[in-house]
């Protein structure tokens, strides 16, 4: 039986593919910037077959997602700017510091041993609770200390601020999520659900006003505007708007399927079926949906249909 492949050799066939002499034409071609288009791809390949909880293709997903970080690594090794070592020293080091609660020392020898006190258990609810805030101030240390470093990071005459550091490439729904979050955290907020709501329905009247004098351009800003409120209700709900929209674009692709199933059964093209009876089908595959919903809700809670629970009930 051949012995398994580990992060050596990765890293060597990395190497070998970037020679010189013994390289592939592809790899040898490519750059910094070529390669963050499949940085992206390969995140979301993982994030998608985690959704579909295909978990026999998630090692090689999270395996092409890997080769892109030995890729950067490699190509700061061969500028002589650092190596995938000390990549893993970095992120090592980060996690230490940001994790005093369980490494007390910042070192992995303090962590606090299997057995814990009385008071220990007392105070661990609170230890948690701290968790959150305390992560978040030790980033905002870190922010700072980057550009103590390296002032051009935030751009001349710029201070550092609470939006530093949230990537430029992430969706945009993410990352307006990221960035209301980050305004959030210093008072930069609405009181509550009912504040965001109310904008966005300022944001929809906007759109309509522009509409309304026929100025897209102005609507299509406005459109941004109404998105970014959304976002911010989501937030708001503790619910990431990233994930919300998956869910929302699986469910109507499922919908649309059917539609699709149905006409074909009537013998209708969808071109010619006319929106009326799309939309009768369309309900009834909201119907359908509904259904088989409130059945799985039934057979996991039988309290739900009157029944008292069993011994695995809630």
């Amino acid at each position: 039986m051949n012995r398994r492949h580990d992060l050596d050799d990765l890293l060597t066939l990395m190497a070998v593919l970037r020679d010189a002499e013994q390289g592939c034409p592809w790899d040898l071609q490519q750059d910094w910037d070529s390669i963050v288009p499949h940085t992206l791809e390969e995140a979301y390949e993982v994030a998608d077959a985690i959704e579909r909880r295909a978990w026999h293709e998630l090692p090689s997903e999270l395996g092409d997602l890997l080769f892109q970080v030995v890729y950067y690594a490699r190509f700061g090794a061969e500028e002589g700017r650092f190596d995938f070592h000390d990549v893993i020293h970095a992120l090592t080091a980060k996690m230490l510091r940001r994790h005093p609660h369980v490494f007390p020392e910042g070192t992995l020898g303090s962590r606090r041993p299997p057995g814990v006190s009385a008071e220990e258990i007392e105070s661990a609810q609170a230890e948690r609770d701290n968790v959150s805030s305390r992560w978040e101030s030790l980033k905002a240390e870190e922010r700072a200390q980057r550009a103590s470093a390296d002032p051009a990071s935030v751009g001349e005459g710029a201070s550092a601020s609470v939006l530093d550091d949230v990537p430029r490439t992430l969706p945009a729904l993410s990352r307006a999520a990221k960035l209301s979050r980050r305004a959030a955290r210093v008072g930069f907020d609405w009181p509550d659900a009912r504040g965001v709501i109310a904008k966005i329905r300022e944001e929809l009247s906007e759109v309509e006003e522009a509409l309304a004098v026929g100025d897209r351009d102005h609507a299509a800003e406005e459109v941004g505007d109404l998105l970014f409120a959304v976002t911010n209700l989501a937030r708001t709900l503790k619910a990431d708007p990233e994930q919300c929209l998956r869910a929302t674009n699986a469910k109507f692709e499922r919908r649309f399927r059917y539609l699709e199933a149905a006409l074909a059964a009537d013998g209708v093209a969808p071109e010619e079926a006319g929106l009326a009876l799309m939309e009768r089908h369309w309900q009834a595959a909201k119907t359908i949906e509904r259904a088989v919903t409130e059945s799985a809700t039934t057979s996991v809670h039988p309290a739900a249909a009157g029944e008292p629970p069993g011994d695995s009930g809630p």
